[in-house]
């Protein structure tokens, strides 16, 4: 089935692919059946599980809101389950091409080039860790975050898993509490997500997801691993490394709330990478002949 039916409720690949990691994006849907989606290696950065059969209880479960949902080809599937969604007063659309960007013989080799010329970011499925997109997960962490222990949840609640739960806990209890709560354990010694050498954690968890894909992530990266261990130099980390001491002097005892108040730090700083990999370098100056003109 191809698109032409439900073409005015669907969005480009590209389209959605500048929204994906924003605080602004949309509730992405992977709505393809079970035995494709647990036969895919990886799913769209953000995305959640939900089978075609489940949408009805999303739908009455959940506040009306934005949703993009995206099969296989974005065919049959997905575009049903846009349709649902909006006749339950949602504002919902199907991603063109689904996720392998269209089908060839059944879609125009035209709408194949463009649908696959600029991709969303996928992210890999880690089903040993307990985070594959089909249920919430829970990460576990030391007390006390500064840089690595903020930047590691922004980029999992971003792009990996919007619905995540985090703790924060004594340096000794974490693995012990990470087997408690089924949660993955990062930032902490024997933790699957750690330092190693001289990548901080915030680089274990890019390569663990295989998001480095991101050129804008990857310069990001480097911002906070100059900041967390003084390995590299970046002139950005010393303005992230000064706000993030300062976030915890203003939250001093109350983890999740600096790590609610850095959020907005961490999406900035993304947006500012974004913009200098596209090549787009604006800088700050003083012109006095200018503000009087």
């Amino acid at each position: 089935m191809g698109n032409a039916p439900f073409s005015s409720f669907s969005i480009l690949p590209q389209d959605l692919a500048a929204r994906i990691g924003t605080p602004g994006a949309p509730l992405l849907l992977d709505v393809r059946r079970p035995p494709r989606f647990a036969e895919s290696t990886h799913l769209l950065a953000g995305a959640q599980h939900c089978t075609p059969e489940g949408l009805a209880r999303l739908a009455a479960s959940a506040p009306p809101c934005e949703a993009v949902a995206y099969c296989v080809y974005g065919h049959a599937v997905s575009q049903e389950a846009a349709a649902m969604l909006r006749q339950a007063g949602w504002n919902a659309r199907f991603l063109a091409g689904g996720f392998e960007g269209g089908e060839p013989g059944a879609d125009t080799p035209e709408d194949l080039a463009r649908w696959r010329a600029v991709r969303p970011l996928a992210v890999r499925k880690r089903t040993d860790l307990g985070v594959d997109g089909s249920t919430a997960s829970r990460w576990v962490t030391r007390a006390r975050p500064r840089i690595d222990r903020v930047a590691c949840p922004w980029l999992v609640r971003r792009f990996i898993d919007p619905r995540a739960e985090f703790f924060y806990v004594e340096a000794a209890q974490v693995l012990a509490e990470a087997q408690r709560l089924g949660a993955v354990a990062f930032d902490a010694p024997n933790a699957p997500i750690t330092h190693d050498g001289p990548w901080c954690s915030f680089d274990a968890l890019l390569a663990a997801f295989e998001l480095q894909a991101d050129p804008a992530l990857a310069a990001l990266a480097r911002i906070v691993r100059a900041a967390d261990t003084d390995a590299v130099q970046a002139p950005q980390a010393a303005g992230l490394l000064a706000v993030s001491l300062g976030l915890s002097q203003l939250h001093a005892g109350r983890d999740l709330a600096m790590l609610s108040a850095a959020m907005p730090v961490y999406d900035a700083l993304y947006a500012w990478c974004r913009l200098e990999v596209q090549g787009v370098q604006e800088r700050q100056g003083w012109t006095p002949e200018a503000v009087r003109a």
